[in-house]
């Protein structure tokens, strides 16, 4: 980059969730990034991967079926993803994957930590007690710095779900900024009556698990005209190795290619997270809350306009 700030551009956030997704989707997206001269920001999930535990949201959260039918999950996810956890055995993700999770950086592109045991955080965060947590965000930081030499600068919750006191432990950390909520401009967040340190850098464009196959995107051109005409300004679109990495790549090469021909640029996080701080006293402090969305099973946490 040249640090020109473009009129319109995209961070592309990469949440890696499972084992099989990892392993198949890093290889892709790294060929990919390479030819479009694309620099993302990767969020690895280092833990047990017990995808196959997800199955009772049928049961807890209304429209996640429909969301499973709609998006087509088990051809994305793949049959072994549907039973890690349960019937087979649930991998560890960062140890038997280090070294491909490590050439990601080595590649030159931004990483940072989503999470150690994605199901558990994303399915009881609020049931956590803090030392839970604390442990929880602890190891996955370990196994980071263990892989890459160093200790992560930017974490990212799974299932953007965020509580204060996830947000406690995450301040210990020092890092230079999270993503851990959806829609809206960079902010301090605010929960139980305090501030707190790290910056948030919300994702804003929905992602494709909430769109894809949906009544208003009947088909392939639809959903692409949509993402080429929903980049205003800097916009975060997360992706996912599950999804645009494996099952639906050629789609994504095609919506990669809509926006380069829109004159579109590309950004790591970490760029957005830089400029936001070089004028703190323009950072605005909001709440956090949770929330739906379309397309979305279940809640996530964004914030409320100031």
């Amino acid at each position: 980059m040249t640090g020109e700030v473009l009129a319109r551009r995209v961070a592309l956030k990469v949440d890696c969730d499972t084992f099989q997704g990892t392993k198949a989707g890093l290889p892709n997206l790294l060929r990919l990034f390479d030819r479009f001269g694309i620099r993302a920001t990767f969020f690895f999930t280092l833990g047990p991967d017990r995808s196959g535990r997800a199955i009772a949201r049928v049961f807890t959260r209304k429209g996640f079926l429909r969301k499973m039918l709609r998006s087509r999950a088990l051809s994305m996810y793949g049959p072994r993803t549907m039973l890690y956890g349960t019937l087979l055995p649930a991998p560890m993700i960062g140890r038997r994957l280090s070294a491909l999770i490590r050439s990601v950086g080595d590649a030159g592109h931004e990483v940072g930590v989503h999470g150690w045991d994605h199901v558990r955080w994303h399915d009881r965060l609020g049931r956590l007690t803090d030392e839970e947590i604390a442990d929880d965000y602890g190891m996955a930081h370990r196994v980071f710095e263990q892989i890459f030499g160093r200790r992560a600068r930017a974490s990212a919750a799974p299932g953007w779900h965020a509580t204060a006191a996830s947000l406690v432990v995450q301040d210990r950390y020092g890092l230079l900024y999270a993503s851990n909520t959806r829609g809206g401009a960079p902010f301090f967040p605010e929960a139980a009556g305090r501030r707190y340190l790290t910056l948030e850098v919300p994702t804003t464009l929905p992602t494709w698990d909430e769109t894809f196959r949906s009544a208003e995107f009947a088909d392939d051109a639809a959903l692409i005209a949509y993402y080429r005409q929903a980049v205003h300004g800097t916009e975060v679109h997360s992706i996912h190795t599950e999804v645009e990495a494996t099952a639906l790549l050629a789609l994504f090469e095609r919506q990669l290619e809509a926006w380069r021909a829109d004159g579109v640029g590309f950004v790591a996080l970490e760029e957005i997270a830089r400029e936001t701080l070089a004028t703190p006293g323009r950072i605005p402090a909001r709440a956090i809350v949770r929330t739906t969305l379309p397309g979305r099973a279940g809640e996530v946490t964004a914030s409320r306009p100031a």
